[in-house]
């Protein structure tokens, strides 16, 4: 993997500098931008949102890719980033302005996946991390539930989305939003129909995936200074130095995490983070049917295995036409990946055994 693929272009950085240090001037601008589109926003219906969420490097990239060619599905993609909060204007004025002829080319995370800028990605963290400041701080729980209420931030992102279906021209809106696995009793509650993709991957084969990304970003930060600062303002923080724990409302298993990378056994404190997602999205089912029945879990293993009778399923589920070109084309571009396997040794395989046990076997995953 060349680390090249992580450079941040200099205008990214400088103009994301501004809009990180400066929110409620960025909140501002959304502002001034949802006064001007008032008439149209109003128009706009918000119907069956989906969002892809779960532990990263569990296949969350290629099924939002897949999904965005639907043609009733908007969603962020890498032009949107940085003035994230003010598509429609950042959109149009892009679209008035020449733009550099592109090619794909591998992403970052060197798994083989193409984009360019106007590939779907996940860019729904900056939003949240404006109005919930303490979502990243491993010190607080991230859990927002049926009982969180933040009138200001509701109506802000009611209205971004409209903002995002008008840009797009398209009547649904899809998102893949990791760090909502936490969320979404909060966003069944502000969309009763919205529908969440959850998918989930064979721990030990997760964490392998986990420490190489964490391995490549971590090189990429000390080549280029900027990659750190970008990761920080788009809301990422699996990788790198700004690597942060998900708390999942069990401080005890967050201690556990930062002692185990105080003490360099990484593997054993992302099985601590697999159990803990994992295992509050099956604590909250098992209590909230109705969140039961908003999700569908995929596994990584069946959607390789039969990509065209998973995608079948989660169209269905979503209540989405079916399309037998986009379900042809997944059967021809999934498949286990070969181009890794970080040599995990019999301890660390040991640790990560005990650490999802009581998870892993609900997914279907023998400890």
């Amino acid at each position: 993997m060349r680390l090249e693929a992580f450079e941040v272009e200099p205008w990214v950085d400088r103009m994301g500098a501004v809009l990180y240090r400066h929110p409620r001037f960025a909140r501002a601008l959304a502002g001034l931008e949802d006064r001007l589109l008032a008439a149209r926003l109003a128009e706009v219906p918000i119907v069956a949102p989906i969002w892809i969420s779960g532990l990263a490097r569990s296949g969350s990239t290629i099924l939002l890719q897949i999904l965005a060619e639907h043609p009733d599905l908007a969603s962020h993609t890498y032009r949107d980033f940085p003035p994230v909060l003010t598509p429609y204007l950042w959109n149009r004025y892009l679209d008035l302005t020449p733009q550099k002829a592109e090619r794909p080319a591998e992403r970052s995370h060197g798994d083989g996946i193409m984009v360019t800028s106007h590939s779907p990605e996940a860019f729904e963290e900056p939003i949240w991390m404006n109005f919930f400041g303490h979502l990243h701080d491993p010190a607080c729980s991230a859990v927002l539930d049926a009982t969180t209420d933040h009138p200001e931030f509701e109506k802000f992102f009611r209205n971004h989305i409209r903002k995002l279906l008008l840009v797009r021209e398209r009547p649904r809106y899809l998102a893949k939003a990791n760090y909502d696995v936490t969320r979404l009793e909060y966003l069944l509650k502000l969309f009763p129909d919205a529908r969440f993709i959850v998918p989930v991957r064979d721990p030990a084969r997760q964490v392998a995936s986990l420490m190489k990304q964490h391995r490549l970003t971590s090189a990429a930060e000390a080549r280029y200074p900027a990659v750190r600062r970008y990761l920080q303002r788009a809301g990422h923080f699996e990788f790198g130095s700004v690597q942060r724990p998900i708390h999942c409302g069990d401080a005890l298993a967050v201690d556990e995490m930062l002692k185990l990378r105080e003490e360099g056994r990484e593997a054993g404190a992302w099985a601590v983070q697999w159990a803990s997602i994992y295992g509050l999205l099956q604590e909250r089912m098992a209590a909230n049917p109705d969140l039961a029945k908003a999700v569908l879990l995929v596994r990584y293993e069946d959607f390789c295995r039969d990509p065209g009778e998973t995608l079948t399923q989660i169209l269905r589920f979503c209540d989405l036409a079916s399309d037998p070109e986009m379900i042809v084309g997944a059967t021809r571009r999934i498949r286990e990946p070969n181009y890794y396997w970080p040599a995990l040794d019999a301890d660390e395989l040991r640790v990560i055994r005990a650490c999802v046990a009581p998870v892993a076997d609900a997914f279907g995953y023998a400890a």
